[in-house]
């Protein structure tokens, strides 16, 4: 550590500051003592701790980051937070004396928790406190593995209460550590991050590196671009195109639901031609796919072709993923409806588009927007929420518009009638789930029956079948017309579905909890899109209680659209003609159009600011 000096814990009665609250007892009594550094001292940095009983203390440190808390009466464990400027780092004390804050104690308690930090201080209480140190020696051994594979050495007194000597070698492997980190572009978020998932720290380093070159495989000119738009209606949504679009291919490096290294591939779309100013970037999250080989890197997607003519067209460089598990992705499964790791994929993606950039002759202007169709909304929320909270240091979101998404998945569950598409979404979000969570059944025919068991674990998504031949073939019902709940009858057992309905400890359940998106309050602003006569996510359970989960927080940042009008005018003939075409296309066909729209809208309103 550069430039300051330790001092042990027996002689820091020469800059002790009393922690708000009071000490209690006689004469000193027990203290919290230590030094937070990060590779340098953290001086004049805010200083809180919370014991598992007692109010909460607070002080700030010295000049050379040694601080001193007078615990009183309050038991321990405790937990204590120190924050400067953008760090903020955890520790935790199972004693009084000697307690070190340094990125490595912030590993060691995000893997004790297998969760944030934060979030646990937060909320702390002896309960948690009981959890933190259950995990502690598993999580020591885990941060001295992660220090010896990222700094090259492992710390050779106790992460947590060991005292450092100025230049030896656990003080130079804090400073080993913050070369590392600023080589491959990463903070010590990632780590936490990284640290609670548990996965190895390299893979976390190499987040959203190229593999490979970005390979640009066609150019749209914008007369194009025009004609097909001009020939489909959709310019009547998008305008004119104004810029040439240049579709690039990325294949990137990434993280698994375990933290573990993995790959995902996906596109770049790259205004071009008469487009030369700064581009803000749209990073895409598309919806349910049941395709495996599909990509989005084909101007020839309906998807991808919506994308190019709403944003790139217009000037945005746009970058979407794949997800994990599909095209080039080695990943064994898609984590489907998983919100931490759709939401890894997607800044991972955002990062290779920034390392992309200057070989595919893109300038980025720093401006990042976010937005998902479908699955894409949950997937593009729960990315937007990562990066609020771990990354906006380095990722500037300006505006977020999710549309159609599953946000309250926990409250689906509750429904007594399925919603359309029913055979489809729930076995892949069922054995989704099963393989992150290991939990959700105990085995495949106590959830499925018989007819639909055998295979349905790796169904989806299928290397060759798509929607309409997973039915066709009878991997799924429905090719005798059958009705959402009778297409659930016929898949899953009922005492599986009671259960996920009536039980509030169901695995299911609890699942859903884990990956809703309630609760969280975004900085910048957001768009929720959808149409009141969507079938398949439904808004009165999902946008509906998300808005309102918002408004309950009095934010004043989100706004709610509902598109319906717009879809039943333009397909007014369709609905009187055939109401089972017209519901059957409203999700993937009619909606989304017009809520790109509204979020094209929003797009230009906050980059203009």
């Amino acid at each position: 550590m550069t430039k300051f000096k330790l001092i042990a814990a027996s002689v820091s009665a020469a800059v002790v500051l009393i922690g708000c609250g009071g000490g209690g007892g006689g004469g000193d009594g027990p203290v919290l003592s230590g030094l937070a550094a990060t590779g340098a001292a953290l001086s004049n940095a805010s200083v809180a701790a919370k014991c598992a009983s007692g109010t909460s203390l607070s002080t700030s440190t010295a000049s050379d980051g040694t601080f001193t808390l007078k615990l009183g009466d309050r038991a321990v464990p405790c937990m204590i937070q120190v924050t400067k400027g953008p760090i903020t780092l955890h520790s935790f004390a199972t004693a009084s004396g000697r307690i070190n804050v340094t990125p490595l104690a912030d590993m060691v308690v995000a893997r004790a928790l297998g969760g944030r930090p934060a979030d646990a201080f937060a909320a702390f209480d002896a309960t948690t406190g009981s959890t933190i140190q259950n995990g502690l020696t598993a999580a020591k051994a885990y941060a001295r593995a992660q220090a010896l594979l990222l700094a090259g050495g492992a710390p050779s007194s106790d992460l947590l209460t060991g005292t450092f000597k100025v230049g030896d070698s656990d003080d130079a492997l804090l400073d080993t550590l913050n070369i590392a980190l600023k080589a491959a572009g990463k903070s010590y978020d990632d780590l936490r991050v990284g640290a609670a998932t548990g996965g190895a720290l390299d893979a976390t380093l190499d987040r959203g590196k190229l593999i490979g070159n970005a390979a640009t495989i066609a150019t749209l000119t914008a007369s194009y671009i025009n004609g097909v738009t001009s020939l489909n209606g959709l310019q009547a949504l998008t305008g004119p195109a104004t810029c040439d679009v240049k579709v690039v291919k990325l294949n990137y490096k990434t993280i698994g639901v375990s933290g573990e290294a993995t790959n995902s591939s996906g596109v770049m779309l790259v205004p071009t031609g008469a487009c030369t100013t700064a581009a803000g970037l749209v990073a895409y999250a598309k919806g349910t796919d049941v395709q495996k080989p599909r990509t989005l890197a084909n101007p020839a997607d309906g998807e991808t072709f919506l994308l190019i003519a709403m944003y790139a067209a217009k000037g945005y460089a746009v970058v979407a993923t794949d997800y994990l598990g599909f095209a080039d992705s080695a990943y064994p499964y898609h984590p489907y409806l998983h919100a931490d790791s759709e939401a890894s994929v997607i800044i991972d993606s955002i990062r290779a588009a920034r390392n992309a950039a200057t070989s595919v002759g893109a300038t980025l202007s720093g401006k990042v927007m976010l937005t998902g169709y479908s699955q894409g909304g949950h997937s593009s929320m729960a990315a937007h929420r990562a990066i609020e909270r771990d990354n906006s240091a380095e990722i500037n979101v300006i505006a977020g518009a999710h549309l159609a998404g599953p946000y309250n998945l926990s409250g689906s569950f509750k429904l007594t009638n399925a919603i359309a598409g029913y055979q489809f979404f729930v076995p892949y979000l069922v054995t989704a789930w099963q393989k992150v969570y290991g939990n959700i059944y105990t085995d495949v025919n106590a959830a499925f029956k018989t007819t639909y068991a055998t295979g349905i674990e790796s169904l989806l998504p299928s290397p060759t079948l798509t929607y309409t031949t997973l039915v066709t073939t009878g991997k799924l019902p429905g090719a005798m017309g059958e009705t959402p709940n009778q297409a659930r009858d016929a898949l899953f057992q009922s005492a599986f579905i009671t259960d996920s309905q009536t039980n509030n400890n169901s695995p299911l359940f609890l699942a859903g909890k884990k990956n809703d998106l309630l609760g969280w309050s975004p900085k910048s602003k957001v768009l929720l899109c959808g149409g009141s006569g969507d079938p398949t996510v439904p808004p009165a359970i999902h946008q509906a209680v998300m808005k309102a989960d918002f408004d309950s927080r009095n934010l004043s940042n989100v706004t709610s659209v509902d598109v319906d009008s717009f879809v039943q005018t333009t397909y007014a003939t369709v609905l009187s003609s055939s109401p089972a075409t017209y519901y059957g296309n409203y999700h993937g066909t009619y909606e989304p159009p017009f809520c790109h729209a509204q979020a094209k809208a929003v797009f230009d309103a906050a980059s203009a600011l």
